[in-house]
């Protein structure tokens, strides 16, 4: 492997690479204590490398060659943002990702739940309200001068608010519509900029819900802006396409989650006249759908390289919600 480790820009500083921060962090390390050697050497007399054919010996010697083997994973070498990452769904995300070797950075507005999440794990977790483009912006530049960019945005944040659509009030509409709408057009604006700047193509996932094709009753509030939230997407993908970066949803349904409490299924159940039980497992399967079959959805687009505009249906089968 000929690539650079370390990069040193005159003026700026020194930047490290490698293939996940763990080992851009020890490439660093060794680059700054190296350099501390050397101007303590020169200090008294003079530093010199060791030839580059006992070079070879000290860095490819069995064991490291060995390390060298190791298969690399799917992800390796991705930094992956996560918004709403403290939620069911969104740590099932998270956990599925990181499993294929990404970085993940995971972002939530609960200041309370990202700090007792950062307590338990050790990658990146930062407070963020999406719904304000100031906080994306400064959150995104976080990400970027720890990391380097984003090369996959999920953009997963959202409520779920109801009431009969010409009843509800303005106020209750128009704050879902920056939670479940404007909150991803944030988030996705910044990426592309990021991503367009990065030059090596990127990727979009949003979690819109199969409520943007098939509305449910007293779900007006919700639906509506995930309606918008599908446009939204088929947006970046023909706007965004020739740039490289992909853009994809994936239309959930019943997952038991932090937005779909045991109150919600029974408040939803009953408006469908059925049992909790047979509300969860209402599809074709007549099976019920979990966070981690969501999770899996977004990996699948995540790597499908030649798929852009698409939504993926997570629902266990429901012909009203089907787009093709």
């Amino acid at each position: 492997d000929t690539s650079p480790r370390v990069i040193l820009v005159q003026n700026v500083g020194l930047f490290s690479v490698g293939k996940d921060l763990k080992s851009a962090k020890i490439a660093g390390d060794l680059a700054e204590t190296n350099a501390k050697v050397i101007s303590s050497v020169e200090e008294t007399s003079t530093y010199k490398f060791i030839p580059e054919k006992d070079l070879f010996d000290v860095e490819y010697w069995s064991l490291e060659q060995a390390k060298i083997k190791k298969q690399k994973k799917t992800l390796e070498g991705n930094v992956v943002v996560i918004t709403g990452s403290t939620g069911t769904i969104g740590f099932e995300t998270y956990k599925i990702f990181k499993n294929y070797g990404a970085e993940v950075v995971l972002l939530d507005f609960n200041r309370k739940k990202i700090k007792e999440l950062q307590s338990k794990i050790k990658d990146t977790c930062i407070y963020c309200d999406v719904t304000n483009k100031k906080s994306v912006e400064n959150t995104f530049k976080q990400i970027c001068k720890k990391f380097g960019g984003i090369d996959i945005l999920i953009s997963n944040a959202g409520n779920a608010p109801s009431g009969t659509i010409g009843e509800v009030s303005d106020d209750l509409l128009r704050k879902s519509f920056e939670v479940n709408f404007f909150s991803h057009h944030n988030c996705a604006s910044e990426a592309v900029k990021i991503m367009k700047k990065q030059n090596i193509n990127g990727c979009l996932l949003f979690n819109i819900s199969k409520q943007s094709v098939n509305p449910g009753k007293n779900f007006g509030p919700y639906g509506l802006p995930k309606s918008a939230l599908l446009s939204l997407c088929k947006q970046y993908a023909v706007d965004y396409g020739s740039y490289g970066i992909r853009s994809n949803g994936v239309n959930a349904d019943r997952i038991r989650s932090g937005l779909m409490t045991d109150k919600m299924i029974k408040n939803r159940a009953k408006a469908r006249s059925v049992t909790t039980d047979n509300y969860m497992r209402g599809n074709l399967l007549l099976n019920e759908v979990k966070a981690e079959d969501v999770a899996k959805a977004f990996f699948h687009l995540a790597t499908s390289k030649k798929t852009t505009g698409a939504v993926l249906t997570v629902d266990g089968g429901n012909i009203a919600a089907s787009l093709r």
